[in-house]
């Protein structure tokens, strides 16, 4: 199995001057389970090479296992230093395809318009996709077939405006999670704040928040099975 796992460039967090980027937890928790359910794994960004890692992401408050994991594993984050561009990539090459969150993606790949072809390519073909915390604000622009926005009547999940207030960023993020996938006619849930919530709608899962990651991950690979 091929997977494809599409990580944030952007590093600026608004204009607060404080740094951004991909949430350590949602890497580290799918890297391994798909690792250990013996796939090869494709890191891919943007702007290719070192993607920005979210400093609070690696704050000893929100460190795991399988973080402190990544951070010791040499060969992971080799692969980490060079990520691939994303614009240089098929849908073809990958059996699916897996977003993490952190706030940077709400900035560029929400916009970006390869992210945004290449997961329209992979559901045409048929394939599952997978997105994690704010990474579900990546579908904002991404339309089905029938040139609807994909995720309208299709049960969702994402980051909540209520976790949003509880890290303070409701007025610095450039759009709610929550707020765009109901207004994109998301059939929304969620379980409680930080707590490990999941749904699937065919190809289509999302996870609520970081402590989701590996719920998410777990998800996909049974498409597999």
């Amino acid at each position: 199995m091929n997977v494809l796992i599409v990580l944030t460039s952007h590093d600026q967090l608004g204009n607060t001057g404080r740094k951004t980027g991909f949430w350590l937890e949602e890497l580290a928790a799918p890297y391994y389970a798909f690792k250990e359910a013996g796939a090869n794994i494709t890191l891919a960004s943007p702007q290719g090479g070192q993607p920005p890692l979210d400093p609070k992401s690696n704050e000893p408050e929100f460190q795991t296992d399988l973080t402190r994991r990544f951070e010791n594993d040499a060969q992971a984050n080799a692969q980490l230093a060079a990520t691939v561009r994303l614009d240089s990539l098929s849908q073809s090459d990958f059996d699916t395809v897996f977003y993490p969150g952190g706030h940077g993606p709400l900035w560029d790949l929400a916009e970006d318009l390869h992210s945004i072809s290449l997961i329209e390519a992979f559901i045409a073909a048929g394939k599952p996709v997978a997105l994690v915390c704010h990474a579900p604000g990546v579908l904002r622009h991404v339309k089905a077939a029938n040139g609807q926005p994909l995720v309208a009547g299709k049960k969702v999940t994402g980051f909540t405006n209520t976790e949003e207030e509880g890290v303070q960023l409701t007025d610095i993020v450039p759009f709610l999670v929550e707020d765009e996938l109901k207004k994109l006619g998301g059939v929304y849930s969620r379980g409680d704040d930080w707590s490990s919530y999941v749904v699937q709608d065919g190809l289509l899962i999302t996870g609520q928040n970081p402590g989701s990651s590996a719920a998410t991950a777990a998800l996909l690979l049974k498409q597999f099975a």
